[in-house]
């Protein structure tokens, strides 16, 4: 299956891209999708511990399970005042 993964702010700049295609084994879950992600995009794999994850526009946890077609957004931390 593949999914969309959508990735913003600092992670977006490190990868050099803002959207990544993800090709999955069908009934993948979000850490899966973290894992095959990580393997390609080190700066991903350093920010894991920290990145919230929503699909289709939804938070979610990384037990989630995705379906093709799916939107996964990796948000990383924000500061502000």
């Amino acid at each position: 299956m593949q999914c969309t993964v959508l990735v913003f702010a600092q992670l977006a700049e490190a990868i050099g891209a803002d959207r990544v295609p993800v090709e999955l084994p069908a009934g993948s879950t979000v850490a899966a999708a973290l894992d095959a992600l990580a393997a390609m995009h080190p700066p991903i794999a350093r920010l894991r511990a920290v990145l919230a994850v929503a699909v289709n526009d939804c938070y979610c946890n990384t037990a989630t399970t995705l379906n093709d077609g799916d939107t996964l957004a990796l948000i990383s931390p924000v500061s502000g005042g």
